[in-house]
């Protein structure tokens, strides 16, 4: 099942401090930019670190421009995630539709 949300959605979601934001880019992605706040596990490592995820709160994932994290929700899914939705666009429009701030590459 795949649940998407834009960047405007999951920025007022984000605003519940139960959300998790989790970033899956590189880590050199990360050195570019990034959303304050947000857990960082790279894609490669989602299938050694998917386990410590809480699985009783809502989880918003996202990468670059949203396929990388649309391919970890389907993994959490198959790992009984059932509250976790990918974001749209990823960091891009976080950086285009919710904080200019963030630098875009």
């Amino acid at each position: 099942m795949d649940k998407q949300i834009s960047a405007v959605e999951a920025s007022v979601l984000q605003k519940n401090k139960t959300v998790v934001l989790l970033d899956v880019r590189e880590e050199a992605e990360l050195v570019i930019c990034k959303i304050e706040g947000a857990l960082h596990i790279p894609m490669g490592e989602i299938p050694d670190h998917y386990d410590t995820l809480p699985k009783d709160r809502p989880i918003i994932v996202f990468c670059h421009h949203g396929m990388r994290s649309l391919n970890v929700q389907k993994f959490l899914f198959s790992k009984g995630f059932d509250n976790i939705v990918n974001m749209q666009g990823g960091i891009h429009d976080w950086s285009t539709d919710v904080d200019p701030r963030i630098s875009q590459y």
